[in-house]
């Protein structure tokens, strides 16, 4: 800008520069003075000065970011500033509001960054949480800075770990539904009041039999079993932690299983109560949803078939079908497959079974080792061609008597269910492609629907084929729900199966071959047995190390196993300690907790973030996040976060709060009562001729095209991020525009749960906008006020009640974009106005407080008012204002618009009709309308 046109700005007009100075005076004010401290009821952090002491609570949440060294774009903080703009209503609407931020500070990013540079993780990471400080507080939101925590804090990890104990030290009591101390398990084992789990007293258990009956009812136990191994990473990964196509969810690198003994996390055990309790939660439908598939509890039966071996036992939702079972499948890991396979061959069968093989074993071992090359999505795809191999041996099926044959085929996995199936090929498809390629026998169980002429039926319909009255067993002309009762009756009350109940929900695994983690607080004696640390050893903390990278095995070697980077530090590893009898040696947990540990509890510790002696004082517990009666859940009144977190931190959070709860130290069942999820911030990328990204902010259109330097370049839209390198940062806006406008700017694109396009170009509009209502206060030219005592006029005062009415529906809902709307309308109907009447001016402001704190702040404080208007009473509108005194009625003839009416609001319909007849009664020409229709309160229809 030249210097003649700056010289032609006033100078009390409301610019950037102006912008700058007025939110950094007004942040620099709310730190000292510690505005948006929220008190406690009890504690260092209790103030019964407090202008909201004893007040209804409110706790508001964000979903807190992993502190990554890009810093934020434009979206990060769309959710930040939601919570945000909620928070101040909510505080001005009278209520005690907690809100606070931290940070997901563990996690791979920063050590893989490490193993590049060498530079510690912790150097990294407090230096990018510095960063984001830096950049949230730019943004005004007004957080309790003193309740701010880092999950990679000691004296935050110091509780992680006392969590891990108290999980470690309990067991889940089926009888009661709750998790218990195993203190008082083994109480009941010693006591006889609880069998043994071979029925044997307790007292004639060895030591080694006692501890292993202790630990195999434990909620966090030791296994060794299959894992989903990753070398790209170098570490396991949890079910929930692969992708679709069996890559890791965090860099896409392919994922194997292998057997490792790992540290596991019994949710299952957690299933029922993991679905029913959704019942209770405020979450969008679409989430709730995805957790019930993800925990997929499925009823059914499970159904015994008698081989020369081992009965096999397959797990089915449709036993109704099993007349249809004419074969078996295995997972090829199935435990059974080894004792099974014969010999030879036995007389008859096929060459298609044997695949090329001239022995069974020699078949199954060849079988195996391809299925182990694929991933567990590669070996499920439906549109690959069914592959497998005859394992030598039959099965029995308990309601024929037939002899059906057992294959083992990778479409079947041995983690699920219980890794074998009875095939129904004429009910399924997969079934009925695998029995299509080896030739098998297909038997319809259900009868098709009219018209139906397909392969597998999938539908329902009455049973057919299902009859063996020799046996006391008729399904047939039987609905599925009638067939299935019988068929499980039958089977219980002939030996055959139960009915039951499944998931889809394995246990949780939570070890990760890594460095940059929770230690675990456990040692290892010479007999390999985990023993917990006592709590005043608490935390354990992360030893320096000279190489971070873990060491990785060949994904071909199933026998190597990986090395962790505490492994290397011997002199941590091997430790003397006296755990109360005496000095011996120990080893310790050599593993680190997932990056999940932290922030399945961080909700917590913002209640009580300076307690020494607690993770949290039960009374700041109850008052922050009791239930508010009988049925409530409790937990935060307002969750806010994406939707991508649908499984994987919700899940696993609601799992570990349960645990509390069912130990006495949490008083609500669920950690978050109202979730919601914020849309994305979308942009404009950009392609070259090779398909590579291009910086967005170079590229400049021409003719409708779009050029990188002189290369023509291909538009697209997506996601913003560091890939598509079309990232607007925060910084840009704020020191282009300030904070208000971009606050403003993101809370008024749209819908704050939709996703929305980022337009730089139009953030000018809300800059402009807060331009024209500091001109309703403030005299650009020369500063003074614009603001009179004298009253305002009638119109002025029904809009302004309007809008107060409109507005504070708005901010309860959660719609900002609407409720900006309306502060917009409001203002511009005060543009018309020599001066601003003050009590339309003040209103304006404070409801304008939650969007654009700073200037309304400083609005506020030139209107006369000493102190913050953080704490002042958000606006009430007057009912009688509301009400309207006149109503426009639009007057159509023929369907067309032909004049207005303006009419008392209770005027009698007959008024109405006449004053209407008259206002069209050039357009009539003195013809009589043949129909007169009046809407209420909305038109006049006229048929002439």
């Amino acid at each position: 800008m030249t210097e003649a046109a700056a010289s032609d700005i006033p100078p009390y007009r409301y610019t950037a520069a102006l912008a700058g100075e007025i939110e950094q005076r007004w942040q620099d004010t709310w730190a000292r003075e510690g505005t948006f401290h929220a008190p406690n009821p009890t504690g260092p952090l209790a103030d019964p000065t407090h202008p909201r002491s004893g007040a209804e609570k409110l706790y508001v949440l964000d979903m807190f970011p992993y502190p990554s060294g890009a810093g934020l774009h434009v979206g990060h903080p769309l959710g930040y500033i939601g919570t945000d703009c909620f928070a101040r209503y909510q505080r001005m609407a009278g209520r005690n509001v907690l809100h606070a931020m931290g940070f997901d500070a563990f996690g791979l990013p920063a050590e893989q960054y490490a193993v590049q540079t060498g530079t510690h993780p912790r150097t990294t990471t407090e230096a990018n949480i510095e960063r984001y400080k830096a950049q949230l507080s730019r943004l005004g939101l007004a957080h309790d800075d003193r309740r701010s925590v880092a999950t990679i804090d000691t004296d935050f990890y110091r509780w992680t770990q006392w969590i891990f104990l108290q999980v470690f030290n309990s067991w889940y009591d089926p009888q009661a539904g709750r998790a218990r101390p195993v203190a008082e398990l083994v109480a009941e084992y010693a006591a006889g009041t609880r069998p043994t789990p071979d029925g044997r007293p307790w007292a004639e258990l060895t030591a080694a039999e006692q501890r292993a009956a202790v630990d195999d009812q434990r909620l966090a136990y030791v296994s060794q079993a299959p894992v989903n191994w990753c070398p790209g990473l170098g570490t396991v990964l949890a079910n929930e932690e692969v992708t679709a196509d069996g890559r890791s969810e965090r860099g896409n690198f392919p994922v194997f299983k292998r057997n490792l003994k790992q540290w596991m996390m019994r949710i299952t055990a957690y299933a029922d109560r993991l679905v029913d309790d959704l019942d209770t939660l405020d979450w969008p439908e679409p989430i709730k949803l995805m957790q019930r598939n993800w925990i997929g509890r499925s009823t059914g039966a499970h159904i015994d078939f008698a081989t020369d071996r081992e009965p096999i036992r397959v797990f089915t939702t449709r036993p109704d079908t099993i007349f249809g079972a004419t074969y078996m499948v295995l997972a090829p890991e199935h435990e059974l497959v080894d004792a099974l396979v014969p010999a030879a061959w036995p007389a008859g069968t096929k060459d298609a079974w044997t695949g090329g093989h001239a022995s069974p074993r020699a078949a199954v071992e060849a079988y195996r080792k391809a299925a182990a090359a694929k991933t567990d999505v590669e070996r499920q795809a439906d549109a690959k061609e069914k592959t497998g191999v005859f394992v030598g041996a039959y099965a029995t099926n308990p309601v024929t008597d037939a002899q059906i044959p057992i294959f083992i085929a990778d479409y079947v996995l041995a983690g699920y269910g219980t890794g074998a199936i009875m095939a129904v090929p004429a009910q399924d498809e997969r079934d009925w492609a695998f029995a299509e390629a080896f030739d098998l026998p297909i038997v319809r169980t259900v009868q098709p629907a009219d018209g139906f002429d397909g392969k597998a039926y999938t539908g329902d319909g009455p049973a057919i084929n299902s009859a063996a009255p020799d046996r006391g067993l008729d399904l047939d002309g039987l609905g599925v729900a009638d067939a299935k009762a019988a068929i499980i009756a039958w089977l219980e009350a002939n030996g055959h199966g139960t009915g039951a109940t499944t998931y889809r929900l394995r246990d949780w695994l939570f070890s990760r071959q890594r460095y940059w983690g929770e230690p675990f607080p456990i040692v290892y004696d010479e007999h390999g047995t985990a023993i917990a640390l006592p709590e005043s050893m608490l935390p354990v903390e992360l030893p320096e190390v000279a190489d971070f990278a873990p060491k990785t095995f060949d994904p071909d070697d199933a026998d190597s196993n990986p090395e962790t980077p505490l492994s290397r530090r011997r002199d941590w590893v091997e430790v003397e300690l006296d755990l109360g009898d005496g000095p011996k040696r120990y080893t310790r947990e050599t593993n680190v907790m997932p990056q999940w540990a932290g922030s399945c509890w961080y909700e917590l510790r913002y209640l009580d973030p300076t307690n020494t002696d607690r993770f949290v004082d039960p009374a700041n517990e109850a008052y922050w996040m009791g239930p508010r009666g009988e049925g409530d859940c409790g937990g935060t009144d307002l969750y806010v976060g994406g939707a991508e977190h649908a499984v994987l931190h919700l899940l696993y959070a609601r799992f570990w709060h349960k645990v509390l709860y069912d130990l006495g130290h949490v008083s609500s069942f669920e950690p978050f009562r109202k979730l919601f999820n914020q849309g994305y911030i979308q942009a404009y990328a950009y392609r070259d001729s090779r398909g590579t990204p291009v910086p967005a902010e170079e590229v400049v259109e021409r003719d409708g095209r779009y050029f990188h330097g002189e290369a023509e370049v291909r538009r697209e839209y997506g996601k913003m991020g560091k890939s598509l390198k079309n990232v607007v940062t925060p910084d840009e806006m704020c020191a282009t525009y300030g904070a208000d406008t971009f606050r403003v700017y993101e809370m008024s694109m749209g819908p704050l749960e939709v996703s929305r396009p980022w337009e730089t170009r139009a953030v000018v509009g809300s800059y402009r906008f807060l331009q024209r209502v500091w001109r309703t206060v403030v005299d650009e030219t020369t500063g003074a006020l614009r603001v009179t005592d004298d009253p305002a006029d009638e119109a002025t005062r029904r809009l302004l009640h309007k809008v107060i009415d409109g507005v504070r529906a708005d901010m309860e809902a959660i719609r900002f974009n609407t409720a900006i709307a309306k502060l917009i309308e409001l203002t511009n109907g005060l543009t018309r106005l020599a001066a601003t009447p003050r009590e339309v001016a003040e209103p304006l402001v404070l409801m304008l407080a939650p969007f654009a704190p700073h200037v309304a702040e400083e609005l506020w404080q030139r209107l006369g008012h000493p102190g913050s208007l953080a704490y002042a009473d958000f606006p009430v509108a007057d009912p009688a204002l509301l009400v309207a005194e006149t109503v426009t009625y639009p007057v159509q003839v023929n369907g067309k618009v032909k004049g207005r009416i303006e009419v008392p609001a209770d005027a009698a319909e007959e008024t109405v009709r006449a004053a209407a007849l008259e206002a069209v009664a050039g357009v009539l020409a003195g013809k009589e309308p043949r129909k007169v229709i009046v809407v209420k309160g909305r038109m006049v229809s006229v048929v002439a």
